[in-house]
């Protein structure tokens, strides 16, 4: 079971990777605009995305109530 507290460290938590995702999701759309882009560091960065984008949704998991099958 989460505890408010808890429950209001996840949404914090889930806020703040976010708005990392999103800032990484603009980085990756500048560095794509150049004429010469370093195809690696996209693919990094695109990783990094992914992976954020899963810590979000596994901490959205945690906040919803488990329903009985």
């Amino acid at each position: 079971m989460v505890t408010t507290l808890d429950a209001d460290a996840i949404r914090r938590r889930i806020v703040e990777l976010q708005v990392e995702h999103r800032d990484l999701d603009q980085i990756i759309d500048l560095l794509m605009a150049q004429p010469t882009f370093d195809q690696l560091q996209i693919r990094r960065l695109k990783k990094r995305k992914l992976q954020i984008k899963d810590s979000i949704t596994l901490l959205q998991i945690q906040l919803e109530p488990d329903i009985p099958a």
